[in-house]
């Protein structure tokens, strides 16, 4: 066994569980450490204890995966909180050169987010001012960004003398001293790629826009990225809680000496150029980066392909998956997911290859319609991967893992528990259970959609029903069966729900 550590984003299950799920049934054998130093949302990991960890850990690893917002700030959400100073931060970046120190073969791969800008007036994962300003501070950078570019309307200046005259300054400057702060942090960790301390680094982009104050701590990065010469080994593109999976997929991919070559075919015409929500480039350009990222190329045609990709897309422009039962017409006329169901059946069946379905013709949930479609081929449980949860990337570079991990092991129970994980989450709990629980049971039982009651409250018990009847009416066929072992809200609130699924043979096969 090879023994690959890994520090997570944050504790949620995406990131802390994912990656380890993932290498179950493979000759990799993931070390996380204990859930007790990483955090609880707002509360910052234990960076002390974390770094201890992973010195000690490190001495017979063959690979790390790690989070620098963790090592750094203690997390996804402190790394949006925190009153670090630059100094305080380099010197927690500074024991990268220990690691090597202790163990010049560990192979280190590395990611480090640039600090989102929401385009929302919301506190649940930002300062409490957030909750008052967040749409004025996002609009006040946003139309900045834009004069600078001389392309911002008289409309659009107004708003700004507006937004200037309300927005209190010491919120503000609180805002931008921190992210000040996060993007000298984003150009100290380049220096490591390029002294090679750090083998290979994802940016990732989580809920960016064209333009605005990320897009501006992008375009700087780039540019010193650019001057230290790193660009073949650090890439930049949307995501965050997938990038576990992906990197863990290069480093097997690298380990095993394999590139493996990935076809993508569409569910329309238009989708690949569609910008999805909470994204800043047409989906193509992601799809790009996911695939070399995960440690793959891109083939030309089917026929030299080593995974094939169905993509389920917008025919123009996404919507929230929520509102999938009452979609414009042109959602479904602009595509042909009958076709990709089709497209699907051939791949497995005909041509006997491994098939990854990328479920992002919505945001934030999969599709019914090819659940339904995909049940009806009896193709649940033989494709080679599957997801469609959250953003865009969040979905490809969660099911480009499972695919090339498939190509590699092939169908193993621990690959169909995984698989029945995504269904049930992505589709059943994204797709239809979270609305209907946040429509109608929150209220009446003096809830909200960003707090319940607990990790393992009647909410959960509720949720864990509600999925049960899903996978009753959706999922289950003659031959399969999933159970849900677990059910919990990791952050006590609608947004994400934490499980464990497996799959069970029926009696009569």
């Amino acid at each position: 066994m090879k023994k690959i550590l890994y520090v997570p984003l944050d504790e949620r299950p995406c990131n802390y569980s994912f990656p380890s799920a993932l290498s179950e049934g493979t000759e990799f054998s993931i070390f996380r450490p204990n859930l007790k130093i990483m955090g609880d949302k707002k509360t910052p990991g234990d960076v002390e204890e974390l770094w201890k960890w992973l010195l000690e850990e490190a001495k017979d690893a063959e690979g790390a995966i790690l989070s620098l917002d963790t090592l750094v700030y203690g997390g996804i959400i402190p790394s949006r909180l925190h009153c670090l100073t630059k100094e305080e931060c380099e010197n927690r970046l500074k024991r990268l050169k220990k690691l090597k120190e202790i163990n010049p073969a560990l192979k280190i791969f590395a990611f480090n987010l640039i600090m989102r800008c929401p385009q929302y007036s919301s506190s649940d994962e930002e300062p409490d001012y957030y909750e008052h300003w967040g749409t004025e501070i996002f609009q006040q950078g946003y139309i900045k960004h834009r004069i600078q570019l001389e392309i911002a309307t008289e409309e659009e200046r107004s708003r700004l003398e507006e937004i200037e005259k309300i927005l209190p300054s010491h919120y503000l400057e609180d805002y931008l001293s921190r992210r000040e702060v996060n993007i000298e942090v984003n150009k100290a960790a380049l220096h490591y790629v390029k002294d090679k301390t750090i083998d290979f680094m994802i940016v990732p982009q989580d809920d960016s826009s064209l333009y605005g104050l990320t897009a501006i701590d992008q375009q700087k990065l780039r540019e010193h990225i650019t001057t230290l010469g790193t660009e073949l080994k650090t890439y930049m593109y949307p995501g965050a809680d997938e990038v576990g999976c992906t990197l863990l997929t290069r480093m097997i991919n690298i380990f095993k000496n394999q590139r493996p070559l990935v076809y993508p075919h569409f569910s329309s015409v238009q989708g690949p150029f569609v910008i999805p929500l909470y994204e800043d480039r047409p989906l193509y350009e992601s799809l790009k980066y996911q695939i070399l990222a995960a440690g793959g190329l891109f083939a030309t045609s089917i026929s030299d392909a080593d995974i094939v990709l169905l993509v389920n897309t917008p025919g123009e422009t996404m919507i929230e998956a929520a509102s999938q039962k009452n979609p414009l017409v042109s959602y479904n006329v602009h595509r042909n997911i009958v076709e990709l169901t089709e497209y699907a059946d051939y791949v497995t069946r005909n041509l006997k290859k491994p098939c990854v379905v990328a479920d992002i013709a919505f945001a934030n949930g999969g599709d019914l319609n090819l659940i339904k479609l995909l049940k009806g081929k009896q193709l649940l449980f033989d494709l080679a991967g599957y997801a469609g949860w959250n953003t865009s990337s969040n979905t490809l570079g969660t099911c480009i893992a499972q695919g090339m991990i498939y190509l590699v092991y092939g169908k193993q129970k621990q690959h169909l528990d995984f698989l029945s994980h995504r269904y049930v989450e992505d589709a059943g709990y994204c797709g239809q259970v979270r609305k209907y629980i946040t429509d109608n049971v929150l209220t009446k039982m003096g809830y909200n959609y960003f707090q319940v009651d607990g990790q393992r409250g009647k909410i959960a018990a509720i949720v864990k029903d509600q999925l049960e009847k899903f996978i009753n009416e959706h999922l289950n066929d003659e031959q399969y069966r999933i159970v849900i072992e677990d059910c919990f809200m990791p952050w006590s609130r609608m947004f994400e729900v934490g499980l464990k699924t497996q799959v069970e043979l029926k009696v009569n096969h």
